[in-house]
């Protein structure tokens, strides 16, 4: 098949959806099919390159979530649906309203996915405690973009969950991004303290002043040593949050390797977020061994990994967030012993099954009228 991908931003690492996509294009790719990517960046093998678009005030507050917005130009976009037998957009964005249209003025079917959950706007307006708001936000994006899609993809059951009851008529297809094959089990690198490792944008409705709050709050507060691994809007309010703890905590970015050694040398995972579509930064911790600790958030998929209560922890809640850190410092065995089935646990979601459940997905699409 000729595949092609339309999202704004491809070669931004710091992005979770940009990563999904990149793990989906090498895995097609490497099964014959050709897939071209609609994006603004850099040039590179199969990629239709556009121009960076900038909206005045949007862009700001965009950069601080590393979101771009890619510019329409018409003579690139025509070349990049030439030949094209599925559109797979990424994000709700300008770009994807321009190609849309194209796409369905040729007869290509088009798949949307749905990666933008409205909590993540709601939250990063100051507005995330009121559900009307999320309500409206969930209207604002079927009516601006999704309600022209007869097919949806849904990372999780949540989100599918979340679009029915917003209205939301087109057929959800839910299939995990999955797990990239290199996160598994792996020698355990010695270390002194004990390490606590959360993933994820630096952003107030990833919660990671819960995590803080929760080791000044425990009674292990001098052995625990804090890992973030991020970045975003909300990093200098965690960092000046952070300089209570008796032990610094540290804050950074990190390639795969170095974010396979940070996960290799830590003891536990927490992930604290109210608002997850799926959370992959906690499927690939426990699908190495790190056993987790999770946010029982309504708003949220990820409760959904947790094995049994030891691995939830009241949404919002400090210190009950603290007590299930406690014991699971206190139980090494147990941590021992979970280590394993969250291990296997992370095999259910691989890259490589999502990639094959999408080309069936591909494959059945038709130009078909939206639903919505």
């Amino acid at each position: 098949m000729v595949i092609g991908f339309v999202v704004d931003s491809f070669d931004d690492l710091n992005n979770g959806t940009t990563c999904s996509a990149r793990r989906f294009v090498e895995h097609l790719r490497a099964q014959g099919h050709v897939v071209r990517v609609l994006t603004a960046g850099a040039p590179g093998p199969d990629k239709y390159v556009l121009q960076r678009a900038w909206i005045p005030l949007v862009t700001y507050f965009a950069d601080k979530q590393h979101i771009t917005f890619a510019k329409p130009d018409a003579k690139t976009i025509e070349a990049f649906l030439d030949g094209v037998d599925v559109v797979h957009f990424y994000m709700p964005f300008p770009l994807a309203r321009v190609v849309e249209k194209a796409a369905r003025a040729r007869g290509i079917p088009c798949l949307a996915a749905f990666h933008i959950q409205a909590e993540n706007i709601s939250y990063n307006i100051g507005l995330g405690r009121f559900d009307c708001v999320a309500r409206f936000f969930y209207g604002f994006l079927r009516r601006y973009f999704f309600g022209r899609f007869a097919d949806i993809h849904c990372p999780s059951a949540f989100i599918a969950g979340e679009l029915r009851r917003n209205g939301y008529k087109a057929d959800l297809h839910v299939i995990s991004n999955g797990v990239d094959e290199i996160f598994r089990p792996m020698e355990r690198i010695p270390h002194e303290r004990f390490r606590i490792l959360m993933i994820g944008r630096l952003s107030p409705e990833k919660r990671q002043d819960l995590v803080i709050r929760a080791a000044l709050l425990s009674k292990h507060r001098d052995e625990i040593e804090l890992h973030f691994a991020g970045q975003g809007p909300s990093a200098a309010k965690y960092r000046k949050m952070a300089e209570a703890l008796p032990v610094p905590a540290t804050f950074g970015f990190y390639s795969t390797e170095e974010l396979l050694k940070l996960i290799a040398s830590t003891d536990l995972y927490v992930h604290a977020s109210d608002v997850e579509i799926e959370a992959i930064s906690c499927m690939e911790a426990f699908s190495c061994g790190l056993v987790p600790v999770i946010s029982d958030s309504p708003k949220s998929a990820t409760p959904q990994f947790a094995l049994d209560d030891r691995s939830l922890f009241r949404h919002g809640d400090p210190a009950d967030l603290a007590a299930k850190i406690d014991w699971w410092i206190e139980h090494p065995e147990e941590r021992a012993a979970m280590a394993p089935r969250y291990a296997e646990e992370g095999e259910r979601y691989r890259v490589t099954r999502s990639v094959e459940r999408m080309i069936e997905v591909y494959r059945g699409l038709k130009p078909g009228r939206p639903r919505a």
